[in-house]
């Protein structure tokens, strides 16, 4: 589909994305060529990198590096709740955020592989809104892939879609 001149908003579900690259292939995912790949020829409306904050090793390096491509950052803390449990999830934020702007957009990217996003995709196709879903096949939701206007694979084109560690 060429999307010259349509509105495009960008949704990155950064622990998705950087957790599959990591487990897959020991590697980094390179948000640069998703933020390229994703707006095509389109007019960007917003480009959002949603992450969870762990106070880890490098993690403001690399949260500055996705501003600079060109994201704006949403950050939680990650929550640790009694008994050790951690969890960091932006699935309700990301959504609510995607709705919000739904009628500003032609397209939506949403860079994640989480079957959980499969209410909100069919919501914004029957909205009109052309629904691109860039993930890992390994790793993603079956469904999330067949209800998709468009998959993109990141496991097809490792060579641009991610950095070798």
């Amino acid at each position: 589909m060429a999307n010259i001149g349509q509105r495009v908003g960008i949704f990155v579900d950064v622990q998705n994305l950087y957790y599959s690259a990591k487990n897959l292939y020991q590697s980094y995912v390179n948000f640069s060529q998703i933020l390229k790949k994703g707006l095509g020829s389109g007019q960007l409306v917003r480009a959002v990198a949603y992450g969870i904050k762990a106070n880890l090793p490098k993690e403001e390096v690399f949260f500055k590096a996705l501003a600079e491509a060109g994201f704006e950052l949403k950050l939680k803390d990650l929550q640790v709740y009694a008994g050790g449990l951690k969890k960091g999830n932006w699935d309700v934020g990301m959504s609510v955020d995607m709705i919000r702007l739904a009628e500003k957009l032609d397209i939506v990217v949403l860079a994640s592989g989480d079957g959980d996003f499969l209410d909100l995709v069919e919501y914004l196709q029957n909205r009109g809104i052309y629904v691109k879903i860039f993930a890992f096949g390994q790793s993603a939701s079956t469904k999330l892939i067949e209800r998709a206007d468009f998959f993109e694979d990141l496991d097809k084109n490792t060579d641009s879609f991610l950095i070798k560690k």
